[in-house]
């Protein structure tokens, strides 16, 4: 069938993606992949040193397309950092993470259908025998979209690496291979 894909042609389409050479801040590996949500997936995680931010990055392959995904692939992201209290209080902080994103994905040329997600933030007191501890705040960003071609699939890892830099609070950076540290295999 025209649609069939071999495990090798998918390991071939994902080996720029297991390569990838970050940032130094960003330690990215491979992590055990969904098995029930698509014939094929490749799973990344990613931490930011000093627990700035964590987040992971699923590739999800279906020769035969899914309802939804207006395509044969699909990336299902989440980014999650600590932020300040005060950010967390920002009524636009939902619309300003959505943009991160965007932006992340638009600077990486990335072409893509069908875009989802939630931007949620958290603020914790603790009271009582828990009151010694700092009130903390976070954000997360879940996202999903579907690549358009299987071609720059490094592309969309990179703007999502790019987006949970912006979460970290990291400086931009042009080009994600200086300073590079190797991906870590699980």
């Amino acid at each position: 069938m025209a649609n069939d894909i071999s495990t090798q042609t998918f390991n071939e389409l994902i080996a720029p993606l297991t390569s990838l050479k970050t940032r130094p801040e960003i330690i990215l590996e491979t992590v055990p992949a969904p098995q029930k949500l698509a014939p094929f997936a490749l799973a990344l995680s990613a931490d930011v040193l000093d627990d700035l931010a964590t987040g992971r990055f699923v590739l999800l392959h279906d020769p035969a397309g899914q309802e939804g995904w207006a395509g044969k692939f699909r990336a299902v992201t989440f980014a999650r950092a600590d932020i300040e209290l005060d950010m967390a209080k920002d009524p636009l902080l939902g619309n300003i993470a959505w943009t991160w994103l965007k932006e992340s994905l638009a600077k990486y040329g990335c072409d893509f259908n069908a875009p989802s997600g939630t931007v949620t933030r958290v603020a914790s007191e603790s009271f009582g025998s828990l009151s010694d501890r700092d009130s903390q705040s976070e954000l997360e960003i879940r996202a999903s979209w579907t690549p358009t071609s299987e071609k720059n699939l490094l592309s969309h890892l990179q703007a999502w690496l790019d987006l949970l830099a912006i979460c970290a609070g990291l400086s931009p950076i042009d080009n994600m291979q200086n300073g590079a540290t190797a991906i870590k295999r699980s």
